[in-house]
């Protein structure tokens, strides 16, 4: 090439980077409403009181948390501008920032933090998540206007965490003290969007906030959102989510079945966003107590007996991640070193079922022992495609001589069911971007115990954990404590969570935050439609 067609190709290429590098600076168009599909009719709103991931996608975008966690999990200023951590880990020090107001107009400031942390912890009212995700709260103690000290009864390395989130954003205390018990009908926060109003079952619509001028710097912009209303309708049944997008029911949807998600990502008008869930896989627990799983060789032969390959290609197209252990592989403190602890051998589950004393006595391909069959119970809810998972576990167990008789029964029957120790096998999973998550599972006293394991060493290793503000240190506590659950085969781990949203072609800015399911709709915008 000579120098003059260089220099021509040199210039070409600098108008054409300046033009990409202007059209993208541009600003985004402003105004316009966004309509959003929820998946869940929660039977409460109000974040302090109510526990669903469903409440947190609109209200996300109502309050602003003391502090944001970025998508690579670093903790970033919100409310607060800075903060400290005493050398015990008893004492965190938030400095306020102080330009901010709550849509009513009113203050925010010290006073209204040590009232929206007090309403939490009140028995009052009956919080069903935020109360915990304060862990030891004891008290908090007001410095001055825009400085607040949180006092912590023991060490609690989750607390960033917890504040960084929707449950425990800040509420106007004026609006809380007008409304009362229908406060969750009336929400105030800080945030770049207005609470307009909710109609159960039905919709819920946001406007924009337009004196919003205090974003964290994980987004792109400062000032007023691009978009001036969204409306959140409800589509409880699967079926009907993709086609609601494809008939522009909607612009965003999550939640999308994964066939439906993989026809709408092979469609030019549609982007498919995958969002893969910290906390806990879709996870059997194995009860430790119940015959036959009370015994270590009977949980071990389930696990190697369960392709689990083959149940997420059939049932979630190749779109979640097979599970390895009790955490989702993107979760803080997750150990690598469960990978390959179980692989599919079906001959390895019929070796350890005989060394149990199962065999086959009278030729009908079950195993029995002492005249019983080998037969194990199953209660199961009837989401996240549950019951087609356990019918490819019936015929994975059926090969290797294990019979497993199943229900599908309401949550609250399953509840109770645990409760009870009916079970052998029950499914459940949380989403948690904390391992801490592991002690509401698998501690002696924990809530979701349904393994019903009961091991001082594991209650330790998961106690520390909460306590460890190191994080290096909390790593190898939390990769123990996972080795010792798959060790002792206290869960058969299927798939790692992966929320399958999907938008149309004309959504733009649209990112979701580190949990997997809350939308940052601060920067979204709706471009001009082809």
């Amino acid at each position: 090439m000579n120098r003059a067609k260089a220099a021509d190709l040199v210039v070409i290429t600098s108008v054409l980077a300046w033009i990409l590098a202007a059209c993208s600076s541009a600003p985004a168009p402003k105004g316009g409403k966004l309509i959003y599909g929820l998946t869940l009719t929660p039977s409460g709103i109000d974040p302090h009181v109510n526990v669903s991931s469903e409440l947190g996608i609109p209200l996300t975008s109502v309050y602003d948390p003391l502090l944001w966690q970025d998508v690579g999990s670093e903790f970033v200023p919100g409310l607060a501008e800075s903060w400290q951590i005493s050398d015990d880990g008893l004492i965190y020090t938030f400095h306020l920032r102080q330009d901010v107001k709550f849509h009513d107009g009113s203050p925010f400031n010290a006073q209204a933090v040590k009232f929206n942390l007090d309403r939490i912890v009140d028995p009052q009212t009956k919080s069903q998540k935020a109360a915990f995700m304060l862990g030891p709260y004891d008290h908090a103690e007001v410095v001055d206007n825009y400085t607040i000290k949180v006092y912590l009864k023991e060490p609690f390395a989750p607390l960033l965490d917890s504040l960084s989130q929707v449950y425990l954003g800040m509420a106007s205390p004026a609006a809380v003290e007008k409304w009362g018990l229908d406060y969750q009908m009336h929400q105030v926060g800080t945030g770049p969007f207005m609470f307009k109003e909710y109609i159960p079952k039905d919709h819920l619509t946001l406007t924009r906030n337009p004196d919003y001028n205090w974003a964290p710097a994980i987004f792109s912009h400062q000032g007023p959102a691009y978009l001036e209303e969204i409306e959140f309708r409800f589509f409880v049944e699967p079926a009907t989510r993709a086609l609601a997008l494809e008939a522009g029911e909607a612009h965003i949807m999550g939640e999308i079945p994964p066939q439906d998600a993989q026809r709408l990502s092979e469609d030019p008008d549609f982007q498919l966003i995958p969002a893969a869930l910290p906390g806990t896989p879709l996870q059997i627990f194995l009860n430790t107590e119940r015959p036959p799983t009370d015994d270590l060789r009977v949980r071990r032969a389930l696990i190697y007996a369960t392709d689990r390959e083959a149940i997420v290609v059939a049932i979630f197209n190749n779109l979640s991640p097979v599970a390895h252990g009790p955490l989702n592989a993107v979760t803080i403190g997750y150990d690598e070193k469960v990978a390959g602890l179980y692989n599919y051998n079906p001959e390895l589950a019929k070796d350890l079922l005989k060394e149990a004393g199962w065999v086959d006595e009278d030729g009908d391909s079950l195993l029995e022992k002492d005249g019983q069959p080998l037969r194990v119970e199953a209660y199961l809810m009837g989401w996240g495609f549950i019951p087609e998972v356990a019918q490819l576990l019936q015929a994975q167990f059926k090969a290797v001589g294990v019979e497993m008789r199943t229900q599908v029964v309401a949550y609250p029957a399953a509840l109770e069911a645990a409760r009870k120790g009916k079970h052998n096998l029950i499914p459940f999973s949380l989403s948690s971007s904390d391992p801490d998550i592991l002690r509401t599972f698998f501690h002696s006293d924990g809530g979701f115990n349904w393994a019903k394991v009961r091991d001082p060493k594991l209650d330790g290793l998961l106690k520390e954990g909460a306590r460890t503000l190191n994080p290096e240190k909390r790593k190898d506590l939390y990769a123990e404590a996972q080795r010792i659950i798959m060790t002792e085969a206290l869960i058969i781990p299927i798939r790692d969570y992966v929320n399958l949203h999907a938008a149309r072609a004309q959504v733009k800015g649209l990112r979701y935050d580190s949990r997997g399911w809350f939308p940052w709709l601060y920067d979204v915008y709706l471009a001009a439609s082809r």
